[in-house]
């Protein structure tokens, strides 16, 4: 009996290790692929849309919290990528915020009854206000204080890089998180066959308009919105969430090369227009899809509920025409 209780130890152990090896490698993956694209504000770099928190919280709400360690060793070499000169005290500070962030986020959800699938209005409430727009306070607070305590930041300068810091943890949490569930619950293709044609004229809309709206120096990010509408009414979460990320890609691009709308604006400007486009974007991508899923499903449970009615009727029926009523006198 030992051996076999020491043969599902040690399995159990090597389960948890190679989870914890895959929550590290998929947050440092996201890290290096944030990495390609950076904003300065006040000396300081950041990134607008920060990929390691929605993978960090996917991964929770897929493993559990038993993720945490996973999220904690790839924040640490993230860390150690970004400071090229071996570790410093203040950057235990920056790991712990960057862990405890997507770990609070994970445990609000959870007191609320968040579901995975995102169709309901409250999922997707609930991911925009609690997981994204508080817990990521968290990481942002910690980071940004620990650069002022520790003088690589002067005190003037911690608004424009919290904000910075918090809105890009934010903006992660609300582009990567619902395409990641999303991708993850798939289960068969989301698409019949006749809708592949619509699909296609939805892609080569997407691939004409967006790069003109976020790369013409006119200022035309709002020729995004009725793609975005298109790919919710139509193709709900998935498709909206891609359109979503579509956009977000190219208009990050087009701010950190300062061209189209970008042009000609300062580093703080620069990241307020990017930051206001890519969370109205989310926003409005995300709480559509939630009501129009939230709609298609209360339709479709009437239309049971009518169906089986409809049967008990017709039993019913067909019951009073096979057992007629007793009519004879006493």
């Amino acid at each position: 009996m030992a051996p076999v209780v020491a043969s599902s130890t040690l399995r159990r152990a090597a389960v948890l290790a190679l989870r914890t090896v895959a929550v590290a490698a998929c947050y440092y993956g996201a890290g290096r692929l944030g990495l390609l694209r950076r904003l300065t504000v006040e000396d300081t770099v950041f990134t607008p849309v920060w990929p390691p928190t929605g993978v960090a919280l996917t991964c929770l709400l897929i493993v559990g919290l038993r993720a945490w360690a996973g999220i904690a060793l790839g924040c640490f070499f993230v860390i150690l990528h970004l400071s090229g000169d071996g570790l410093h005290p203040s950057m235990l500070a920056n790991l712990a915020g960057n862990t405890l962030a997507p770990v609070c986020a994970y445990l609000l959800l959870r007191r609320v009854g968040f579901r995975t699938d995102l169709t309901r209005l409250r999922d997707g409430v609930a991911l925009v206000f609690l997981a994204a727009l508080t817990a990521m306070l968290i990481s942002s607070t910690t980071g940004a204080g620990t650069a002022v305590l520790t003088g690589a930041l002067p005190a003037d300068g911690f608004w424009p890089v919290w904000v910075a810091w918090w809105v890009g943890d934010a903006m992660g949490v609300l582009i990567v998180t619902p395409l990641l569930l999303t991708l993850y619950r798939a289960r068969r293709p989301f698409l019949a066959r006749a809708r592949w044609k619509e699909a296609v004229a939805l892609a080569g809309t997407a691939c004409v308009i967006v790069p003109v709206a976020t790369h013409n120096h006119v200022n035309m990010l709002f020729l995004t919105y009725p793609v975005l509408i298109w790919a919710a009414l139509r193709f709900e979460l998935a498709g909206s969430m891609l359109c979503v990320l579509f956009a977000s890609v190219l208009a990050t691009v087009a701010a950190t090369n300062g061209v189209g709308p970008f042009d000609g604006l300062t580093h703080v400007e620069v990241m307020l227009k990017l930051q206001a486009f890519n969370g109205a974007t989310a926003l409005t991508a995300l709480l559509l899809s939630a009501v129009i899923t939230e709609q298609r499903n209360t339709r479709r449970s009437v239309e049971r509920a009518c169906e089986e009615l409809a049967e008990v009727l017709e039993h019913l029926t067909a019951s009073d025409r096979t057992y007629p009523p007793d009519r004879s006198s006493k």
